[in-house]
């Protein structure tokens, strides 16, 4: 019984670092003063771009997942909830 429990532990603490309560809310940064994260359609590179988001722009942080060895997180923008795509982690902060 305990070798089940274990794996299952694990995934629970994994999934916990990407909650959505307050840890839920992220803005970008690290973008740079002219350029823009892409805010993209799935969770890698080969994505359709939906629009690109300047630094401070203010999101909700909804799960996120490993693909290819990045971070990327499922957000919606703030201001527009229906708004929703996958950025990489790399660029989001807390508020």
């Amino acid at each position: 019984m305990r070798r089940r429990a274990l794996p299952i532990l694990l995934a629970l603490a994994l999934l916990g670092g990407c909650g959505t309560g307050d840890a839920g809310r992220a803005v970008i940064e690290g973008a740079g003063p002219d350029e823009f994260v892409k805010l993209r359609a799935g969770p890698g590179l080969g994505y359709r771009i939906i629009l690109g988001l300047p630094d401070g722009t203010a999101l909700v942080r909804r799960d996120c997942v490993t693909e290819l060895g990045q971070l990327w997180c499922r957000v919606s923008l703030s201001s527009a909830p229906r708004v929703t795509g996958y950025v990489s982690a790399d660029y989001l902060s807390a508020p």
